[in-house]
């Protein structure tokens, strides 16, 4: 039976994560209420962020980035695409 949580992001009871994402109090956070539908979304947008942003995943200030940008994606308001983004046509 998938374990349901009432999702932050999608304001919807969901199924949940399969296990903590990262260690740590944040990786906890995410775990209990965040679902694995919106997590799947992130992962696609963090994809976009290390694309149009050049990031390198090992630099503390990509990092920082990436960490920020996924606090606003899964919990706030203030998300915003990277400027100048153009999704691809299908």
């Amino acid at each position: 039976m998938a374990r349901l949580v009432h999702c932050k992001k999608l304001s919807t009871e969901e199924e949940g994560l399969e296990s903590i994402p990262f260690p740590g109090p944040k990786g906890q956070y995410i775990y209990d209420h965040i679902s694995q539908k919106a997590w799947q979304e992130w992962i696609a947008m963090q994809t976009v962020l290390i694309n149009e942003h050049r990031l390198s995943s090992f630099e503390p200030k990509a990092k920082a980035l990436i960490e920020s940008e996924r606090e606003k994606f899964l919990f706030g308001t203030d998300f915003q695409m990277p400027e100048g983004y153009v999704p691809l046509k299908s």
